[in-house]
């Protein structure tokens, strides 16, 4: 019995056949098939019932894999802990995130891992996530922090950090600026304070407009969030804002006011390219950034 035959047992069971596991595991589905098979032979048992529509585990099958998953699951936790002690030592990762995080604290948690790992050096790059990305396709990046959008490619790998609310911002002596609840519809006709074409915030204002039946007029654009707060604060018009920077301080007085339907911000999270593995420096930060999230490190977390 092989680590290799449990492993593909295992995605044969997750992902619901034969040719999708492979697809996950990179590999020709003839190999899948048959490391599968000479499991079958050498156990005795028949894992899984295949018909032509679809593969489905027999109660031999389910056993077997809950098993193998506790195996693999032991297995990646060793590999995790002798990563993290060789990058204790020494390394270098490069990050790239976005301007806009939401509630997730990234300052703090890298003076945590710094703390931990003194012999890792970690060089920062700030921009757009779309750019980030690309860098990461480059090599430039080993791991990209920022909202993880829905139309993310698969080549890219994320985890959730953080959840962030949009609200609408309003200078605080406007007619809306108090009440209950908006709808993007009835601020149409308002002036809009936004990032420039391209950026994440740009996008869902207009998508969300889109969705009320109106393109909105955007009158000013800047490239920061602290910039789109101060525009608005001046007076100059309203905007969508993260509920984190609207309601930072010190700061310019603003109103918010929350919007039905709420527009919706996407998860953020730090990914990393699938087909390129991390060094044990970046595997450890990467780490690090979920269990500063407050979400615990499974075996499960691919390095």
């Amino acid at each position: 019995m092989e680590i290799r035959q449990l492993s593909y047992v295992e995605a044969v069971a997750r992902y619901g056949g034969f040719t999708r596991a492979a697809g996950r595991l990179h590999v020709a589905q003839s190999a899948v098939s048959a490391q599968v098979r000479a499991l079958e032979i050498e156990l005795g048992v028949t894992l899984f019932a295949r018909t032509t529509r679809k593969v489905a585990l027999t109660p031999a099958g389910e056993m077997f894999v809950a098993r193998a998953r506790r195996i693999l699951a032991e297995l990646d936790g060793a590999r995790g802990e002798m990563a993290e002690i060789t990058a204790v030592v020494s390394g270098r990762v490069t990050v790239g995130a976005t301007a806009g995080l939401g509630p997730y604290d990234l300052p703090a948690a890298l003076a945590s891992f710094r703390e931990r790992h003194p012999g890792i050096a970690v060089r920062l790059r700030s921009g757009r996530v779309t750019g980030l990305l690309g860098a990461c396709d480059g090599g430039e990046l080993d791991l990209v922090i920022g909202p993880v959008h829905a139309d993310l490619p698969p080549r890219f790998d994320a985890v959730p950090l953080a959840d962030e609310q949009l609200l609408l911002a309003l200078p605080p002596g406007h007619a809306m600026a108090r009440g209950g609840r908006l709808t993007l519809g009835e601020v149409r006709d308002e002036p809009f304070v936004s990032m420039p074409p391209g950026s994440g915030l740009r996008w869902i204002l207009e998508d969300a407009a889109r969705s009320a039946g109106f393109l909105p007029r955007v009158h000013f654009e800047t490239h920061s969030l602290d910039g789109v707060r101060d525009l608005i604060a001046a007076g100059l018009g309203v905007g969508l804002l993260s509920r984190t920077v609207a309601e930072s301080a010190p700061a310019p007085a603003i109103a918010v006011r929350q919007l039905h339907p709420p527009p919706a911000h996407p998860p953020i999270g730090v990914m990393r390219q699938r087909d390129r593995m991390l060094s044990p420096a970046a595997q450890s930060l990467r780490h690090h950034l979920v269990e500063a999230a407050g979400i615990a490190v499974t075996a499960d977390l691919p390095g």
